[in-house]
């Protein structure tokens, strides 16, 4: 468990400026809408030991540079419970934010629902989930930090349901909290580490390190754009292979340049987006998030040269839906033999997984770029491409299927993939003619296989 800091300790973090918005006022019996007995004296003394009058503090601050609205909790106050003037001041900051064009940053401690309003606190979420739709639909970031403990209604739609979630280390995170959660449940799934892990939070951030990370991350999802970026230049082999074998081998060599190579060469910085908001993550196999590339915001999702996973392909359409919604265009790096095809792929539901990224692909208004830096093997390495704009390394092959699972299901001999890896025309330079690729990067023709110069 982390040390509790208040609503403003918390907000003291992240910004020197920060400026309350007005509140809207409401008028309610001394015990709130049940008459719930000493309800009145327990928010008084709430009041007193906190400062606040209310569980959220919202106002307009600079983060790092860039204006946002935040929303804080103060835990202090009642367990940081939602209740009708909180849902009054939610709903406020984000017709704020909506007003004036602002990304929102929910800084969340609470522990859920306030019982002395019953319903009425509970049907908050529903205003809440509705206002951050809302502000999703206007194409505004939501960057949440997990802050401890954040569990209940709270986690469910102001955690969880923010484009990117933050969360400090040790803080005590999920939906059931420590007192409704079964007597035998393992304290170490409720944890910010646990959520990270399986999918549902981005990354741990430490508190001294907070205000520079949420700044990284607003400037770069508040800078929308509409041309496509250029493909990356080769950093491996410049000329063309011979044969379609040779193109397989060189697209195999431990030696080739991989994923992390074309990133950190392509972006001056980047921020990671894990995770597939279902239980999963493929970090060996599909990297995602944003960076800065000449000045501008691009999405990425590059895979790595292993075999692509489920929640892999299920974060690069996450990273694709949320870049197509705020408007940035997204560079994608195909590298892969193929979708993982193990007994457990198949139970986390591998077709499906790449059935929503082809999808979120062909549904994106936002321009999207590939490059084929590796091995391109059939429709596990096809679903992360363009249509109409994807490139090719010279050191790099796209096929229907792996040449030798080609012969085997021709029931060919091992002595014939060779020749079945020229008769598939898997070489870049093929690939141009036949059309599925726009050209090969740092080759002028490759149809000629001149160095470009």
């Amino acid at each position: 468990m982390t040390d509790r800091l208040s609503a403003r300790e918390t907000v003291a973090l992240v910004t020197d400026d920060f400026t309350e918005l007005p509140y809207p006022a409401r008028e309610s019996a001394e015990d709130g809408p049940l008459g719930w007995p000493g309800y009145g004296a327990a928010r008084a003394r709430a009041a007193a030991r906190t400062g606040e009058q209310e569980s959220v503090i919202c106002g307009t601050a600079h983060i790092e540079g860039t204006r946002a609205v935040l929303v804080a909790f103060e835990f202090g106050f009642l367990g940081g419970s939602l209740g009708e003037r909180t849902g009054d001041r939610l709903e406020a900051a984000y017709a704020h934010a909506r007003a004036h064009r602002l990304p929102v940053v929910p800084l969340v401690a609470t522990g859920g629902s306030r019982m002395q309003e019953g319903m009425l606190a509970l049907t908050q979420l529903q205003r809440v989930a509705r206002e951050s739709a809302l502000t999703r639909e206007a194409g505004l970031p939501q960057i949440a930090v997990l802050r401890d403990p954040t569990t209940g209604g709270g986690w469910a739609t102001l955690g969880a349901g923010a484009d990117v979630v933050l969360a400090l280390p040790g803080a005590q995170v999920g939906f059931a909290g420590s007192r409704v959660r079964p007597a035998d449940a393992d304290p170490a799934a409720y944890t910010a580490e646990a959520q990270v892990a399986a999918g549902a939070a981005d990354a741990l951030v430490r508190p001294e390190e907070l205000r520079g990370t949420l700044g990284r991350w607003l400037r770069l999802l508040t800078r929308p754009s509409t041309a496509p970026v250029p493909p990356p230049p080769p950093l491996g082999a410049r000329d063309l292979p011979a044969t379609g074998w040779d193109a397989v081998r060189r697209a195999r060599s431990p030696e080739r340049p991989r994923a992390t190579a074309y990133l950190d060469t392509y972006f001056t910085h980047r921020v990671a987006l894990a995770g597939d908001r279902c239980g999963g993550t493929d970090p060996d196999g599909m990297l995602c998030g944003f960076g800065e590339h000449e000045g501008r915001t691009v999405a990425y999702a590059a895979q790595t040269g292993t075999a692509t996973r489920p929640a892999g392909y299920r974060t690069a359409a996450r990273l694709v839906r949320l870049a197509d919604r705020l408007g940035i265009p997204v560079l994608t790096l195909v590298d892969t033999p193929g979708a993982a095809n193990d007994a457990e792929a198949e139970r986390q539901g591998a077709g499906a997984a790449i059935a929503d990224l082809f999808g979120a692909v062909a549904a994106a208004r936002t321009p999207v770029t590939t490059l084929v830096v590796g091995e391109g093997g059939s429709g596990g390495a096809l679903a992360p491409a363009a249509p109409g704009n994807t490139w090719a390394t010279p050191d790099s092959y796209f096929s229907v299927i792996a040449p030798e699972l080609a012969a085997a299901i021709l029931k060919r001999q091992p002595e014939e993939v060779e020749a079945t890896a020229d008769q598939l025309r898997i070489r870049p330079q093929d690939l141009v003619e036949l059309g599925v690729i726009r050209g090969v990067v740092g080759v002028a023709d490759p149809r000629e296989g001149h160095p470009a110069g």
